[in-house]
């Protein structure tokens, strides 16, 4: 095994240990805004390691412009739907008090 591998594998190990800390987080955390704070963040890093694996391990600039293309969207959706959740549990009364009338989110 070259050096090259080992680190691609390496990675892509990394990034799935970052996956299952936030899927630990999703499961443990008590409310709304804590699981989605370690989802998006444990996640997002976890993918970034994952494509990062990916791209040594492949070792082609074709194939590393494309795994980063699948990172920004991916970080994309996690920050949209996140910000989606967040503001529907605010407006429902999960942050500890219900939105005020007229309140912006």
């Amino acid at each position: 095994m070259s050096l090259s591998e080992s680190i691609g594998l390496a990675l892509v190990g990394l990034g799935c240990v970052f996956y299952l800390a936030g899927t630990v987080g999703l499961l443990r955390f008590p409310d709304v805004f804590s699981r989605l704070h370690a989802l998006t963040k444990a996640d997002n890093l976890g993918l970034l390691l994952v494509c990062t694996g990916l791209a040594v391990l492949e070792a082609s600039w074709r194939v590393a412009l494309l795994l980063a293309s699948i990172w920004l969207l991916g970080l994309l959706a996690a920050t949209v739907s996140a910000y989606l959740i967040a503001r529907h549990a605010h407006h429902a009364g999960a942050a500890g008090r219900p939105a005020a009338e007229g309140e912006r989110p």
